[in-house]
């Protein structure tokens, strides 16, 4: 079941007819995530349009060509400020300010309620400024997809992990993963190798500039590669030798990996994961928080599958003679995720907390960049700029309780046991 057929639920559209706070929530979700995806749209100081010297531009979406080298701009737009040349025809976005452009000498700590030494009311810090004086409104928007894109990705990195383990411990158990000896010994081979060969790849120079996400992913395809092709190579010398096949207790190695990596503080590995990385960058938070938030997503897939693996359908798939393999990700995964949406929801708004915690801290994103935790760090250094901590606090806030609320919603619209949800055929 996708997430728009469960949206579209009986059960789920009644409880956002019926209860207002879900009813918020879900709506709230929808603002963030418009201002999320049009933050560029929403607060920049290049124009969306503008014509110059007669010919037309669109800054806003031609600055992505130019930092991929696919364009240049005219010599003009490197000389001189956007605001500073004259149009023919230009339109700003509502908030004409970028959230990394400073003005030191006159729009330091300005307040949103007291005089603003700005050109006419179009260019007012509507949310004041800090101490470099950056805009604070175009800080929250451009925030607000940093939050997201941390609770989102981060959730689902960890939600991918948890999937593939939980699933193995859950459907496989103790007794139904068997091999012979040499595809046992390739398994263990491989993961050595793979480890190895992963880690390399994810410390080569030649990857130095690219994204931890993109660099994960090269290590994670020497990772599983080295690993099938090894368990690959076990298994032909396993029919080749007519060794005979012997059982793992799978579920038990991956329960006890689960509370070891469990067992351990949430913030003692949460910084000691960051220095891991010598660059900051927002990507680098994402990741982080997928490796820390895998655990609870594991556990709870292993929980459902050990209720679904002993449904009759699998039973009946598991005499019709279909491959174990196949069963679990095509029959008992599915049945599995519907429960799982619950966590995720609660995944995310721990996720925009973790973002603001390591920007709070000053751990994870660039010095430059404007995050909601990062705002509330400056607000801790001039206790006289309140603005500083009510609209990012206000920010975090918003984000974190609707994404609750919203899970809130899902794990009640599931409860059979509710006498005045519709029914699910309705």
């Amino acid at each position: 079941m996708s997430i728009l057929s469960f949206l579209r639920r009986p059960a789920f559209r009644w409880l956002l007819q019926e209860r207002s706070t879900y009813r918020w929530a879900y709506r709230m979700i929808g603002i963030l995530m418009v201002v999320a995806l049009l933050a560029d749209f929403l607060a920049s100081s290049k124009p969306l349009y503008c014509q110059y010297q007669g010919q037309h531009h669109m800054p806003t979406v031609e600055s992505w060509l130019v930092d991929q080298g696919w364009m240049t701009w005219p010599e003009e737009f490197h000389r001189n400020t956007w605001h500073d040349l004259t149009y023919d025809r230009v339109v700003f976005p509502p908030v004409p300010y970028s959230p990394g452009d400073l003005h030191l000498r006159t729009e330091q700590h300005l307040s949103p309620l007291g005089y603003q030494p700005v050109r006419s009311t179009r260019y007012r810090h509507w949310l004041g400024t800090d101490h470099l004086g950056r805009d604070v409104l175009a800080g929250m928007i451009h925030g607000t997809r940093s939050a997201l894109l941390v609770g989102l990705l981060g959730t689902g990195i960890a939600l991918l992990i948890g999937l593939w383990l939980g699933g193995l411990a859950g459907y496989y158990g103790d007794d139904r993963m068997k091999a012979g000896i040499m595809t046992w010994a390739g398994a263990v081979i491989g993961t050595v190798l793979g480890v190895f060969l992963a880690s390399q790849a994810f410390s080569h120079p030649a990857w130095a500039d690219w994204s931890p996400i993109l660099v994960s992913g090269i290590a994670a395809i020497f990772l599983i590669g080295t690993i099938r092709g090894s368990v690959f190579l076990g298994r032909r010398l396993d029919r080749w030798m007519n060794t005979p096949s012997y059982k793992i207790p799978l579920d038990l190695l991956i329960m006890r990996g689960i509370e070891a990596v469990q067992s351990l503080p949430g913030m003692l590995l949460l910084l000691a994961l960051v220095p891991l990385f010598t660059e900051p960058s927002i990507w680098n938070v994402v990741l982080i928080v997928g490796l820390i938030r895998w655990p609870g997503f594991a556990r709870f897939v292993r929980g459902e599958l050990l209720k679904i693996r002993e449904m009759p359908y699998l039973e009946a798939a598991t005499l019709a003679g279909i491959p174990h393999r196949r069963i679990l990700w095509r029959h008992a995964m599915p049945n599995a995720l519907r429960p799982i949406l619950v966590l995720v929801a609660f995944g995310i708004s721990s996720g925009v907390l973790i973002e603001a915690f390591l920007s709070f801290l000053g751990l994870g994103v660039p010095a430059d960049d404007v995050t909601w935790g990062t705002l509330l760090n400056l607000a801790r250094k001039q206790f006289s700029s309140w603005w500083l901590a009510i609209f990012p606090g206000l920010g975090i806030f918003l984000a974190v309780t609707a994404f609750n609320l919203f899970g809130e919603a899902i794990q009640e619209s599931l409860d059979e046991r509710k006498p005045y949800l519709p029914p699910e055929g309705q």
